[in-house]
């Protein structure tokens, strides 16, 4: 478990990176975006990805990576929107923002570590197209969700499924890491 622990910090603190240089770059101008447009955002990255994966080659420069990180950091967003609300101006500093989504991530993390202790790590079986696919369908639940004005009867909220969405990006990013790793030759893995 200490090793997922470590590789999922790494993942997560790319994506972090990236959103705290985001931040000072455009502010926090999201957060007057409404959690359904955050889940669109998410749907778009998630279905690029998909595409990518099935056509083999892309026509815009940005890969996987950028994208599953993407689906990172809006996954975070929207959890910080549901926990804060959705605002007409921005509200945030960027580094109170980053704070949020920190907050975020970590709950994610912590959801992570409970269930890979149930699960046993099965998601280390499983392959990136899988991992995409189950983020459009938790993506597809989330529309249903809104859709139904946020009521559910027995299923898990918004929340839940933004959770998962988020360390199934985080397990893919791990995943490629691995790849890219066992693609190095033999000096340059750190062996």
């Amino acid at each position: 478990m200490e090793r997922t622990l470590q590789q999922y910090d790494r993942a997560t603190g790319a994506c972090m990176d990236i959103f705290a240089k985001k931040a000072r770059d455009y502010g926090t101008a999201w957060r007057i975006l409404r959690v359904s447009s955050l889940t669109d955002q998410v749907m778009i990255k998630a279905q690029r990805i998909r595409t990518l994966q099935e056509v083999g080659e892309g026509k815009v420069e940005e890969g996987i990576r950028p994208e599953l990180e993407g689906i990172v950091n809006y996954a975070a967003m929207a959890l910080v929107q549901l926990e804060l609300g959705v605002v007409d101006t921005p509200d945030l500093s960027a580094v109170e923002a980053e704070a949020h989504v920190r907050r975020a991530v970590q709950a994610a993390r912590d959801l992570m570590a409970r269930k890979n202790h149930d699960y046993g790590e099965a998601w280390r079986a499983m392959r990136i197209s899988s991992l995409v696919d189950l983020i459009l369908m938790k993506l597809l639940r989330i529309k249903q969700i809104e859709d139904n004005q946020g009521r559910t009867l027995v299923s898990e909220g918004i929340d839940a499924n933004f959770l998962d969405i988020l360390n199934y990006a985080v397990f893919a990013l791990i995943h490629l890491d691995q790849e890219e790793q066992a693609s190095l030759p033999a000096g340059g893995r750190g062996e």
